[in-house]
């Protein structure tokens, strides 16, 4: 009888990593402010920061980077969940590695009517 297969390696794609494993378990960035999904980043070519080591995560973050791009873009570029890419490009802002600009005012939040408006339209389609 053959041992079992791991379960980290999927016959198609081959090992892979869950993704609660490259943010460390982390839903939010260290400094609680994760971007949101249209905000745009771009990197500010600052040098690593003594004692900081991108992964390899981030390190592929960065070199689509150099132009503008929002983490909607991002995540689907590098194929992982936007929500570890939210936590990864938290992390390198916080580095000063990328420069995020927010979509949306701080604290601004959607009014109930247009959330109603933009039900309603969808509804009808």
């Amino acid at each position: 009888m053959s041992a079992p297969r791991p379960r980290w390696l999927d016959g198609d794609a081959g090992p892979f990593v869950r993704p609660y494993a490259l943010t460390h378990g982390r839903t939010q960035p260290a400094d609680e402010t994760a971007p949101g999904l249209l905000d745009v980043v771009v990197a500010t070519g600052a040098r690593e920061a003594e004692g900081i080591r991108p992964s390899p995560e981030q390190r592929r973050i960065l070199g689509l980077c150099g132009n503008p791009v929002t983490i909607a873009d991002l995540a689907s570029d590098i194929d992982l969940p936007v929500g570890v890419v939210r936590v990864l490009v938290g992390d390198l802002a916080q580095h000063g590695m990328v420069r995020v600009a927010t979509s949306r005012p701080a604290g601004a939040v959607a009014s109930e009517r247009l959330l109603r408006e933009v039900l309603n339209g969808l509804q009808a389609l």
